[in-house]
């Protein structure tokens, strides 16, 4: 059976951007336009005509809007089924018009949540219930009758209707029943989480770090398949949780499409490049070098490209085919030094014309812009469910830092052994860094033992290690780090502690001229 011409639509929504175009264009195909509330003095306003769903019901809207469009005249109106005898009858018994297509978007429950003051009753208030009613009656109606949930939709609906002659493929209506379905759950699961935070006592929303929740709800919509996962074998694709920031959101400007282990090292990338953004204790331009997670190269300095030469300057040979991570708009100074390396990724919050415009000759070199957004939770899969933590985001405070050696360390250690502790904690553990005035020298990642990370990082450095500082991501078990670090040419370290043998690490320290201070945090990265 070929499909039938639409000749009724209810439109009724929230988000109103791109409506009155697509409204238009229904009007123009002889389609019969029914409305609510502010949508219809939108459409009316901007010369469409638009019958209130008053009109269509006989029933005043009523209760300030929670009650509009729960009626028969419009359930029965979607939910018939067209080739059921039966329920064509009925509807004609009652006087019910038949609605061809819905077009609705949902009260805006998770921007109202996120206000910080706003009341439980605001929040009740918009929770939508029309909606939901009606998205879900046409998308299980999907035979009969199209649902339009969101403005991305509008332009290819309304062509495919012109091209059609005012009809919708079978195909066209199911894929858009499933994407209704889709918005009506991740809705739904968004009211349960946020209502799942609030005292019955004291009906007081909570903070989302207060507790973590009792059913972990997570909706998240695919934002591209990806070539391949890890390895070629495996499949992949990324999804997005609709905030239009992040790794997942950023906006591609050149090269070839991104796959999963460029991802990965993205984070990382970004993820260290954010210890040094406007609210840290040092915003100075700075750039990291990440291959396989771990950075082979940061650095701070006076310009992004006096940064991105610093953190190259740490292991060059692993640089080569790396992913960059910097805080800063990448000008044309900076792009003409990064231009000499071959790179895979470089991701910035922008690129200045003349940057673009220098990195255009390497094709597949791919430019990343991302808009900052603090991450919340970090999970990780095992089998049969998963584990949620808290983003590792916490900050050293003066309170914190403890000098446990007879000798303190001198004002540029300090300084040194700060930003060693930043670029310590993105790297895989057991981690050892080397630093100094702002530049890794030797990064030990992932390693069995913390002393063997000693010597790696260490054995990596390109430049001089005498004078050095070095960051440890967790104590020491035994005096032996702390004696290779010694003689790798450090004077100074920064650590947890923590330790049984704590008293015989710091004992170590002294004998060798060290100072050295705890810091009571860890940061272990698995």
């Amino acid at each position: 059976m070929s499909p039938s011409r639409i000749q009724r639509a209810i439109l009724s929504v929230t988000n109103k951007s791109g409506l009155v175009d697509f409204a238009r264009r229904l009007a123009a195909l002889g389609i019969e336009l029914i409305s609510t509330g502010g949508t219809a003095k939108l459409l009316r306003d901007s010369g469409i005509a638009v019958k209130d769903i008053s009109e269509l019901t006989g029933f005043p809207e009523m209760l300030d809007g929670r009650v509009k469009t729960l009626h028969p005249k419009v359930h029965g109106g979607i939910l018939h089924r067209r080739d059921d005898l039966k329920h064509v009858a009925a509807v004609a018994q009652h006087g019910i018009a038949p609605i061809d297509m819905v077009v609705v978007n949902l009260y805006a429950f998770e921007k109202t949540a996120a206000k910080p003051d706003v009341t439980f009753d605001e929040l009740i208030e918009n929770i939508d219930i029309g909606g939901p009613s009606m998205i879900r009656s046409a998308a299980k109606n999907f035979h009969d009758v199209a649902v339009v949930t969101s403005p991305a939709d509008y332009d290819s609906i309304a062509a495919e209707l012109e091209r059609e002659g005012g009809s919708l493929s079978h195909a066209t209506k199911w894929r858009l029943a499933q994407k209704a379905f889709a918005t009506t759950a991740a809705y739904d699961s968004a009211i349960a989480s946020t209502l799942e935070r609030i005292s019955g006592d004291t009906f007081q929303l909570q903070p989302e770090a207060a507790a973590f929740p009792q059913i972990l709800r997570l909706s998240f919509r695919k934002n591209l398949d990806l070539r391949y996962g890890e390895n070629p074998h495996q499949k992949a694709a990324m999804y997005s949780d609709g905030s239009g920031t992040g790794v997942a959101n950023a906006r591609q400007l050149q090269g070839k499409e991104l796959s999963y282990n460029n991802i990965v090292d993205l984070q990382a990338a970004w993820d260290l490049a954010q210890e040094f953004n406007e609210s840290s204790d040092d915003d100075s331009p700075f750039c990291a070098i990440i291959k396989h997670t771990n950075p082979c190269g940061a650095a701070t300095g006076k310009t992004l490209a006096e940064a991105y030469r610093r953190a190259l300057e740490c292991d060059p040979v692993s640089a080569f085919g790396g992913v960059i991570g910097v805080n800063r708009a990448i000008d044309a100074e900076a792009a003409e030094e990064m231009h000499k390396l071959f790179l895979e990724v470089i991701a910035a919050p922008a690129f200045d014309e003349a940057a673009k415009m220098k990195f255009s000759s390497k094709k597949n070199l791919r430019l990343v812009e991302v808009t900052p957004s603090p991450q919340k939770w970090i999970l990780k899969n095992v089998s049969g469910g998963i584990l949620l933590q808290d983003a590792d985001v916490r900050p050293l405070q003066d309170a914190d830092l403890k000098i446990v050696t007879k000798r303190a360390p001198t004002r540029d250690e300090m300084r040194a052994l700060l930003f060693a502790w930043k670029v310590c904690k993105h790297v895989k553990s057991n981690a050892i860094v080397y630093a100094r005035d702002g530049q890794t020298v030797g990064v030990g990642a992932g390693q069995m033992s913390r002393v063997d990370s000693a010597k790696i990082g260490a054995m990596k450095a390109q430049l001089p290690l005498k004078g050095t500082v070095a960051a440890s991501d967790a104590f020491f078990p035994f005096p032996d780090g702390v004696e290779e670090i010694a003689k790798a040419g450090a004077t100074a370290i920064i650590q947890p502690g923590g330790s049984q043998r704590d008293p015989e690490v710091i004992e170590a320290a002294d004998r060798l001229g060290l100072a050295m201070v705890f810091t009571g945090v860890r940061h272990f990265r698995h």
